[in-house]
């Protein structure tokens, strides 16, 4: 059977709406009757954990009164919500020796602290960052902003969002940082399932931004758009204690204004030659663009910098040899723990979740705890990071 002749853009459009409908189909099989995620229980180890405390101390505290009591499963193990977790985090600070031992957030004189995750390359695993790191933070008590910058709204998918069905009519950054007649910032900000962490979710229109942005740097200068997004963070910067970006792959005026944005900058690093040859070159064009918008005017002073190997397979002596490579060029701007690549990171997505949100019965245990591992391990060294850029001894 031969091909018919047919235009593309209407095949294009053909395949988008299929695709659309059945992606749609599939979340509503996933997440009946209403399409909408919850956040699954917690055991008592993994409430442990996140609170700081032993297992043991933890139960003693349940024993003791100290801490309200929670729901209990049929075998009469301890189950807790998020939101028994920022009561008994509340609970446990008010009775602390150190402010911020149960709730690491900011204090008086602390800034908010914005984090841009960004790399030239698709397939770094920079989305899959974004997500666990702003889900990791919350899931410790911080309060917490994602900012989905990439048109492909990949971090709103993992949200349960699907763009092209729950954003007809907007609701991104782009309707808060146009230049004709913006929205408050608060118009475009969602709660999420996770207890502490709220997002901004992304799709197509985000390159509007992209368009418009070259008319109005001839019309008022490049000041026009660099401080776009850190304008609209001062409105809810009291809300928050760390906001987290996923800047789309490319060096654009959405990149760069966030980038203009942020106290912190991770660049995601894919320990492949080919890679590093594209990051070389994404690096150099960052200086260059950044260079010229600091003339312009832009206040470009960071608190950290830091480079993480991603999608590392344990074993492997040429991604072992790369990262070596790159500690030894940039030293202590490497993170110390890399992300490993794992079939629990990738199963999970297929029902568009993180490993924060899937059971761990649903894997091979040696599987998931290795993933769980190195992804706390990555999260928590960033959390340290903003510990200290905030004058704390961690």
């Amino acid at each position: 059977m031969t091909e018919v002749e047919q235009d593309l853009d209407v095949a294009i459009g053909r395949y988008a709406e299929l695709l659309a409908a059945n992606l749609h189909a599939q979340r509503e099989a996933h997440f009946p009757p209403d399409a909408r995620k919850t956040m699954r229980y917690l055991s008592s180890g993994e409430a442990a954990e996140l609170l700081g405390v032993d297992h043991t101390y933890l139960r003693k505290l349940h024993r003791d009164g100290k801490i309200h009591e929670v729901e209990l499963t049929a075998g009469s193990h301890r189950r807790y919500t998020l939101d028994d977790l920022a009561e008994i985090r509340q609970t446990l600070e008010l009775n602390a020796k150190k402010p911020g031992t149960y709730v690491p957030g900011r204090r008086a004189g602390d800034k908010l602290q914005v984090v841009s995750v960004v790399n030239f390359k698709g397939g770094s695993g920079k989305t899959t960052t974004s997500a666990h790191l702003a889900q990791r933070l919350a899931l410790k008590g911080y309060r917490v902003l994602a900012i989905d910058l990439d048109p492909q709204a990949s971090l709103s998918a993992l949200h349960g969002l699907q763009p092209e069905i729950d954003l007809i009519d907007g609701g991104t950054l782009y309707d808060a940082v146009r230049y004709d007649d913006p929205v408050p910032i608060e118009d475009v900000i969602r709660k999420t399932y996770i207890r502490g962490l709220d997002l901004i979710p992304g799709n197509l229109e985000l390159m509007e931004f992209e368009h418009e942005t070259p008319a109005a740097i001839h019309k008022g200068g490049a000041r026009a758009f660099f401080t776009r997004v850190q304008d609209v963070l001062a409105k809810v910067e009291q809300d928050y204690d760390v906001v987290v970006i996923d800047c789309p792959p490319q060096l654009g005026f959405l990149t760069m204004s966030a980038l203009s944005a942020s106290s912190g900058v991770l660049v995601t690093v894919h320990p492949q030659m080919l890679d590093l040859m594209s990051m070389s070159q994404f690096l150099r064009m960052t200086s260059d663009l950044l260079g010229v918008i600091r003339e312009a005017g832009a206040n470009l002073r960071y608190d950290w910098l830091r480079f993480l190997p991603t999608r590392f397979k344990v074993g492997d002596a040429p991604q072992t040899e790369v990262i070596a490579f790159v500690r030894g060029l940039f030293g202590r701007s490497v993170l110390v723990n890399q992300m490993v690549e794992s079939t629990a990171i990738s199963d999970a997505g297929l029902t568009k979740q993180t490993l924060y949100e899937v059971d761990r019965k649903d894997f091979t245990r040696t599987t998931f705890e290795r993933a769980i591992d190195s992804m706390n391990a990555v999260n928590d060294e960033i959390a340290q990071l903003i510990q200290r850029t905030w004058g704390r001894d961690v």
